[in-house]
């Protein structure tokens, strides 16, 4: 690929150095982030250092490293649930004394690695074959949801949904199958809105209240309410358009995670917001000439799996910050702090830019 990787990493740099600059200043709002600046720096390094070495492996489509992975992801998936350290609500943790591992961050990468190397060895138009092919990656994205479902982490099943959708539109399947997507999702949609909002009673018997009460909570958003939002949005509104102080006006719950972009905003002013979102559209831009200019199929799958994520990601994440859509849960790639979520994302980019590329035998 002859793009150039500097139109990468001067706007990934900045965006974590506007990460750093967020975990340095947010212990003044909580104490319990003391340690954020050093975790999350020590993260960065170990991520460039395994990006390094898996720049190194040489995969291809005969490999069985990608089932492999997924297989024992999967069963990580049903180990957290049984052992896993219960956090706010939910069991999606291994806590390893000096971090915490989460099996579903890691599955955002061997789900579409294995997806990848799947659907690449489709290369006929038949329907029968077609059938086949969207059995198989419904069945691979169904297991780990089902189990990220009981977690509960409904971000991370939309983000699975997300990377089997954008590989099949890559793939370029029978046009016919678009459509009937379309016209089944509206069927089911229409059937569910008509439960939700006439028989909400056998609607529970159907899906169970736990789920209920999440989409409910989904449906009955509304723009700038809760707490979290609220606080969120005071913050914006009392920064100003250069500001660069160590603590913002205001206390914004998880600040270093979901409100990241509203924690900085109360920090850097509207100038610092402007930057990282200047930062994340070079990046966009960068990922979407690769996927244009990918001839490898399998290569060119994996980089739509990627994409189709990376952008709802910030889609959701900015929009959350900002009171335009509810609070999922969804981390800002390289931004917001977390060692599991960085690391995936730093594998991500080794395999795209890995020396050795794979090849489809």
């Amino acid at each position: 690929m002859k793009t150039k990787k500097i139109f990468l990493f001067i706007p990934l740099f900045i965006i974590m150095l506007f990460s750093l600059y967020a975990m340095y200043s947010v212990k003044s709002i909580n104490t319990l982030y003391n340690n954020y600046f050093y975790k999350q720096l020590l993260w960065y390094i170990l991520g460039f250092l395994v990006m390094f070495i898996f720049s190194h492996f040489s995969l291809n489509i005969k490999s069985k490293i990608p089932l492999i992975l997924y297989i024992i992801n999967v069963l990580l998936l049903f180990l957290v649930l049984l052992i896993g350290d219960d956090v706010n609500g939910a069991k999606a943790w291994f806590n390893l004394k000096y971090f915490s591992f989460q099996p579903s961050e890691l599955m955002k990468f061997t789900l579409c690695l294995y997806l990848s190397f799947v659907i690449a060895k489709h290369n006929s138009k038949k329907i029968k074959k077609e059938i086949i092919l969207i059995t198989k990656v419904i069945i691979i994205i169904l297991i780990p949801s089902i189990l990220v479902f009981l977690e509960p982490d409904t971000g991370a099943i939309i983000l699975y949904m997300l990377i089997g959708f954008t590989m099949l539109l890559t793939a370029k399947l029978n046009k016919w199958w678009y459509i009937s997507l379309i016209l089944i999702l509206t069927l089911f949609g229409g059937i569910f809105f008509f439960l939700y909002f006439k028989e909400q009673d056998l609607l529970i018997k159907l899906i169970g209240s736990s789920f209920f009460y999440r989409v409910d909570r989904l449906i009955n958003f509304t723009h700038g309410t809760g707490f979290q939002i609220k606080t969120a949005l005071i913050a914006i509104g009392s920064s100003s358009f250069f500001r660069f102080k160590l603590n913002g006006p205001i206390y914004i719950p998880e600040a270093p995670t979901d409100f990241i972009v509203a924690y900085l905003i109360s920090v850097t002013g509207l100038f610092g917001f402007i930057i990282i979102a200047l930062a994340y559209l070079i990046i966009d831009i960068y990922f979407l000439n690769l996927l244009f200019k990918e001839k490898n199929k399998q290569n060119k799958l994996f980089i739509a799996g990627f994409i189709g994520m990376f952008f709802f990601q910030q889609l959701q994440n900015f929009s959350m910050n900002v009171g335009l859509l509810p609070i999922m849960g969804i981390p800002l790639p390289f931004l917001s702090y977390g060692g599991t979520n960085i690391l995936v994302y730093f594998i991500f980019l080794s395999m795209i830019f890995k020396k050795n590329k794979r090849k489809i035998n």
